[in-house]
């Protein structure tokens, strides 16, 4: 009944924005949660980003991919929210993705706490590299795309994934060998 209230053209964008919430969703939601480093500002970063996608679907030219444009607009409203006076800094609590057998236990423990040291580093990193290494190991975009995602040449994505790289080493030495 809704739809008879709204104009034909705003019935049209909510229908897009219906599938491009069941399209893009979870990875606007897993980005979310890499940058703020909670569910709760996660789902928030999420409402936000699918209102800004709302209000700009018009504008939508399709020079880069739907992907790349909601991409983008996920990684700004995460740094509006980090830049914004009411976030405080989030110390990682909570890894996503481990369930405790009874047998494993230990090795469990060892592989959170590894994973959590270097996803700790990863999120230290300044945020031209933290965004690159994001996008590119945690998200699995090329360098290609996340060239039109940041809107810098591919060369720079490349020169800052390595640098990344540097940087990331640099921060674990002396830490557990992650690759055991």
């Amino acid at each position: 009944m809704h739809s008879l209230l709204l104009p034909k053209k705003a019935n049209v964008v909510e229908g897009e924005l219906v599938r491009l919430m069941d399209t893009y969703g979870n990875d606007v939601l897993r980005i979310s949660y890499m940058y703020l480093k909670d569910q709760q500002k996660a789902e928030d970063a999420f409402q936000e980003v699918f209102i800004r996608v709302f209000k700009k679907f018009e504008k939508f030219k399709g020079e880069s991919s739907e992907r790349t444009w909601i991409m983008r607009i996920t990684i700004n409203v995460c740094k509006d929210m980090l830049r914004s006076s009411w976030i405080r800094k989030v110390i990682l609590t909570d890894w996503h993705g481990y369930r405790h057998d009874e047998g494993e236990v230990e090795t469990r423990v060892e592989d959170m706490d590894q994973g959590r040291t270097l996803f700790e580093a990863v999120l230290s990193l300044p945020p031209a590299f933290k965004d690159v290494i994001i996008l590119y190991y945690y998200q699995g975009y090329t360098t290609s795309e996340i060239s039109k995602i940041l809107k810098v040449a591919e060369g720079t994505v490349r020169s800052r994934l390595y640098r990344a790289r540097e940087l990331l080493k640099k921060k674990l030495e002396g830490s557990a060998d992650l690759n055991e």
